[in-house]
């Protein structure tokens, strides 16, 4: 008997155009003799069932299901394709599983630690995992610039806490540009984070369960035609990605390792997605991402099909893990 497949994606947060492209891709790729897929739209003001017609069926938040035609709808297992709020930071986590739905992104307490960026350098420091120097700021705090640049120096990058797709993202060269990315990054939250620079390669590193074992997938490098990798390089094609990366053995391994650890400190399950810059030889950890780009153009799939995983396969695979 075919699985009811929910892939919920939209979100509240301005990665939400993207979700919907990666969400899409999921729909289109499920394999249609093992599951019913449903698309399901996340929004602020409407959480909807979208069918092949482009008509809306609300959702029963009481138990996540739809009506349609008089028929209850209920859901085998979420496949969650939501960048940011509220499907990467927690949140949808925690109500599908006080609904008890299994769902394909890692535990509440993992995605809730993992998109704070401060939280979660903060407990994979004592373990060894090298990261940049950083400060950090509240919303209100009281800014001391030169204090800033004393602990981090220039240039350095200023962050929103909890956003991705390098939304609230800024690369300060002067003293006087650090006001405006405080501004910047506070637009997309009330916490920053502002980290020194790395003059490295930077590389991103998936991380996924497949088949009941933590596997690291084939290692891509990041040259951005932009200062940095920004969205305009993310999703413009303003840069360069190049999988496998171009690095020695020692650095292959080294990142192995170290990527394969973090996803094992935190316990997760499911996809991952980090980026870390080589200093003097030493891969330094920037961030993780549990709810990665999704399409065929993105880095997470471009290493999967590299590692010999189809799309179908990299996504059969999540259901099934959670499922058996």
């Amino acid at each position: 008997m075919k699985k009811n497949i929910a892939i919920i994606m939209g979100g509240y947060s301005s990665e939400y155009q993207i979700s919907l492209t990666s969400g899409n891709v999921v729909f289109e790729t499920l394999n249609t003799e093992k599951y019913n897929a449903y698309r399901i739209h996340i929004f602020k003001d409407k959480w909807v069932y979208v069918d092949t017609n482009d008509n809306e069926h609300a959702v029963d938040k009481n138990d996540f299901s739809v009506e349609v035609n008089g028929s209850k709808i209920t859901f085998d297992c979420v496949f969650n394709a939501i960048h940011g709020a509220p499907g990467e930071n927690g949140y949808m986590q925690a109500y599908l599983e006080l609904l008890g739905i299994p769902h394909t992104s890692c535990a509440m307490y993992q995605s809730s630690v993992t998109f704070n960026k401060r939280d979660c350098l903060s407990i994979l420091k004592p373990y060894g995992i090298k990261t940049a120097e950083s400060y950090y700021l509240n919303l209100g705090d009281k800014i001391n610039e030169q204090a800033i640049i004393d602990k981090v120096g220039l240039p350095c990058f200023v962050k929103a806490n909890k956003a991705g797709s390098s939304f609230g993202v800024s690369k300060v060269h002067k003293k006087e540009e650090l006001q405006n990315a405080i501004d910047v990054a506070f637009k997309e939250d009330d916490e920053i984070i502002i980290e020194s620079f790395l003059d490295g390669t930077e590389v991103s590193v998936g991380v996924i369960t497949y088949k009941g074992e933590t596997k690291v997938l084939p290692i891509t490098e990041i040259v951005s035609e932009n200062d940095f990798f920004d969205y305009e390089a993310k999703y413009l094609g303003k840069s360069q990605e190049i999988t496998p990366a171009r690095l020695s053995k020692e650095q292959e391994e080294k990142v192995n390792i170290v990527a394969k650890k973090v996803y094992e400190i935190l316990k997760m399950t499911g996809f991952s997605r980090s980026e870390y810059i080589f200093k003097d030889g030493e891969p330094h950890l920037l961030e993780m991402n549990t709810i990665p780009g999704l399409t065929k153009e993105s880095i997470l799939p471009q290493q999967a099909v590299a590692a010999g995983i189809s799309l179908e396969d990299l996504f059969d695979n999540a259901i099934e893990e959670v499922l058996k």
